[in-house]
């Protein structure tokens, strides 16, 4: 049962290398006080802390939905402001946000539709992804990440919540981000598919993704991570090492 809840290994980091990311006391007034944070490719860094605890407010910042009024973000070590979230996608950022249902699905639309949209965005309105296309994306992402649905068709609304968390990773996975941020992936999900995302995640830190994960369970970040990071009270408040 050990080898089967751990089906892969957390990928080898060179610590010596130079961070993909990195903020540098990047904060923002009444959300976050200023803290540093780095992460290289492929490695995975676990964000942990109470609800509250500033989690998803980091997150916000990194991917440009909010302004930091302080510090600075550096990627591949160049100093970056993101105006918008475009910003970020254009330069290979990705946000899974936690409110799926408010934040994330298009209920109405289809599968293909709900995956093909980030890669649209970050593609720009003058280059059109075609119906065939948005139809083979979504597909190759069905089989990869084992979404159960009738159709890449079939409304998003129709899928159980697992099947449609898994199309929101398939979502920014389609973007072929540098580095990929989830907040609170496994929430509100069954076990079956919690344990299939959890994977999934090791994959992509071993095919060299930066992966950012937001989580309340303790347990899924020290299983999951190579650091956890912690915060409390919007503020950052100590790092741990992962992986056992």
């Amino acid at each position: 049962a050990a080898a089967s809840a751990r089906p892969a290994a957390l990928p080898a980091v060179d610590e010596r290398s130079q961070a993909l990311v990195r903020a540098e006391g990047l904060g923002q007034s009444g959300q976050l006080q200023p803290l540093d944070l780095h992460v290289r490719a492929g490695e995975i860094v676990g964000l942990a802390g109470l609800l509250g605890a500033g989690r998803t407010e980091l997150a916000r910042l990194l991917f440009g939905l909010e302004a930091p009024d302080r510090g600075l973000l550096k990627i591949d070590g160049q100093a970056v402001r993101f105006a918008s979230p475009a910003d970020a996608i254009r330069q290979g950022f990705a946000l899974c946000p936690e409110e799926r249902k408010t934040d994330g699905i298009v209920a109405e639309l289809s599968v293909r539709e709900n995956i093909a949209l980030a890669l649209q965005a970050r593609m720009g309105v003058r280059r059109n992804l075609s119906q065939a296309q948005q139809t083979a994306l979504a597909e190759r992402f069905v089989a990869a990440l084992g979404i159960k649905t009738a159709s890449v068709e079939t409304p998003i609304g129709l899928l159980s919540g697992g099947n449609q968390q898994k199309a929101m990773i398939a979502r920014w996975l389609a973007t072929e981000p540098r580095l990929l941020i989830l907040d609170e992936p496994t929430r509100g999900i069954d076990v079956a598919a919690k344990q299939e995302i959890m994977e999934q995640i090791l994959r992509l830190a071993q095919a060299g993704m930066a992966v950012l994960f937001i989580s309340s369970e303790m347990s899924e970040v020290v299983r999951v991570a190579h650091r956890i990071v912690v915060l409390r009270d919007r503020r950052k408040v100590g790092e741990l090492p992962g992986g056992s």
